[in-house]
């Protein structure tokens, strides 16, 4: 009689998540931001619990949006007059944001919208052409407040909201808007994971590996972005991904 056979069905979940925050690292950190609503997008595609999204796109803002920060600055792309009015009340509001926890089907909605919105930032190529001008300093600390209760709310560092207005409002030039918007990136989501530090702590170990995919990404696109790399293309890409991820957390 033969013995019954036994198939071993290797899960490639986790090696997708791995390679796809490596990827997302390399694109958003090319234009000086974290990565959050990237991350947060491969994560609901791929199932992660709602627990484990929130603090994980946040964490993992802070290692790439350090890497991008040092990187920026570095290379001469950043204004601390530009950067202070806006993170004065963000951090404070990330913070709070950090401690409130949605219910589920509002968190998924509101991360729909914020998903739909950063696809549409990452498919439009900004550019400011004329001479930057000062910041108005009130309407700066209420774009901050509004941005930082939104990042710690959903779990993003708020970068995909900043860059735009700069550009927009001509406040600052491209470069030097990635720069300050990785600064932005890295208080805000060390706030935002500051109120939610009882969900932090319970973090899966592997986790960690994320992290070190993350890195290694952030290390490649902000030196590439800090200097000559443009990944309009790339970017339309991932916008798609955002797009489709963003409505499904919507309808579904």
């Amino acid at each position: 009689m033969m013995e019954p056979q036994t198939f071993y069905i290797f899960d490639v979940a986790p090696l997708l998540i791995l390679g796809a925050i490596f990827i997302v690292a390399i694109l958003y950190s090319s234009v000086g931001h974290g990565g959050a609503s990237g991350y947060l997008a491969v994560m609901a595609l791929l199932a992660v619990a709602p627990e484990i999204t929130r603090p994980t796109a946040l964490l993992l803002n802070v290692f790439v949006a350090t890497v991008g920060t040092i990187q920026f600055y570095r290379a001469g792309h950043f204004s601390w007059r530009i950067f202070l009015p806006f993170a004065a009340t963000s951090i404070p509001f990330a913070f709070i944001g950090g401690m409130i926890t949605l219910p589920t089907t509002v968190y998924k909605i509101v991360l729909g919208i914020v998903l739909v919105l950063a696809a549409i930032r990452l498919a439009w190529n900004l550019k400011a052409d004329d001479e930057p001008r000062q910041p108005v300093i009130w309407i700066a600390l209420m774009i901050g407040a509004v941005i930082g209760l939104l990042s710690g709310l959903v779990g993003v560092g708020g970068g995909i909201f900043l860059t735009p207005v700069l550009l927009l409002m001509n406040w600052s030039e491209t470069k030097t808007a990635a720069g300050v918007s990785a600064m932005f990136i890295l208080v805000n989501s060390i706030a935002g994971l500051a109120g939610n530090y009882a969900q932090v702590v319970t973090l899966p170990l592997h986790v960690w590996t994320w992290i070190a995919a993350a890195v290694v990404g952030g290390v490649i696109g902000s030196t590439l972005g800090s200097r000559r790399f443009n990944s309009l293309t790339l970017r339309r890409v991932l916008a798609v991904v955002l797009l489709f991820a963003g409505v499904k957390l919507i309808l579904v």
